[in-house]
């Protein structure tokens, strides 16, 4: 089949045709949070912004500084991303979701916080809020579910360690070797070295290649920058540290 023709068939499909529902994570019970490592590059320790930029004029952050060393999506504002790209690293990140409890599904404590502008690993209200499976906290967005559900309570703070390995790519930019994720969800285990299929899509199937973007976001800024996700909900964030690998 022709990419014209590959194309024009995702195109024409909705977003729930790469829903999974069945089967459902288990809950569990997670455990304790972890502290920085003495080489780690810490990205926001609650100051200020200085490491990060509007997605969608390359500007200032728009989001809310909190007292407490935490920040908030001000949302319709954008989603905000690093000054600088990476590659392969380890990723410490904190997240709240709203304590106001609005919305069900997608539309509850919905961010998401994606690497290199193109693959997603969701953000979501995931307690006690069913939605499909393969989109809920912890997913490799509609590409994964994770192996269970490790969600603390609405309004505590959840806590990933995640392992990404950028794929690599020839001079012509065609993927030679996949990525690959590892997500510990509030220390448990919940991605194991999961290969990512290419582009994290809201609709239709995930697309391969150095050059090419997700259908999501403001912008199509072809930068490798980690981006947190602006999604209308008032999801918080802090301790966000990475090692390069």
């Amino acid at each position: 089949m022709l990419i014209g023709q590959v194309l024009s068939a995702q195109n024409s499909m909705k977003p729930e045709e790469t829903e999974v529902w069945e089967p459902e994570p288990k809950v569990i019970q997670p455990g304790l949070y972890t502290a920085p490592p003495s080489d780690a590059i810490v990205l926001f320790d609650g100051t200020d912004f200085s490491k990060w930029r509007s997605e969608r004029n390359q500007g200032e952050v728009q989001w809310t500084l909190n007292p407490d060393k935490s920040m908030t999506v001000k949302p319709r504002s954008g989603g905000i991303e690093t000054r600088e790209e990476h590659g392969s690293i380890q990723l410490h990140i904190e997240w709240k979701s709203p304590t106001i409890i609005k919305g069900e599904g997608q539309g509850r404590g919905n961010s998401g916080i994606i690497f290199q502008r193109r693959y997603e690993i969701q953000v979501l209200d995931s307690y006690q809020n069913r939605t499909y499976s393969n989109g809920q906290a912890g997913a490799v967005y509609k590409q994964y579910m994770p192996l269970v559900n490790a969600m603390r309570p609405t309004g505590e703070w959840q806590v990933y360690d995640i392992v990404f390995n950028e794929p690599l790519y020839n001079e012509k930019g065609v993927e030679i070797k996949p990525g690959s994720f590892i997500v510990f969800h509030n220390g448990v285990l919940i991605q194991n070295a999961v290969e990512i299929l290419g582009t994290t899509e809201y609709i239709g199937k995930p697309k391969k290649g150095r050059d090419l973007m997700p259908d999501y976001g403001a912008d199509r800024v072809k930068q490798r920058t980690l981006l947190l996700q602006d999604h209308g909900d008032l999801v918080s964030y802090r301790n966000i540290w990475m090692r390069r690998l």
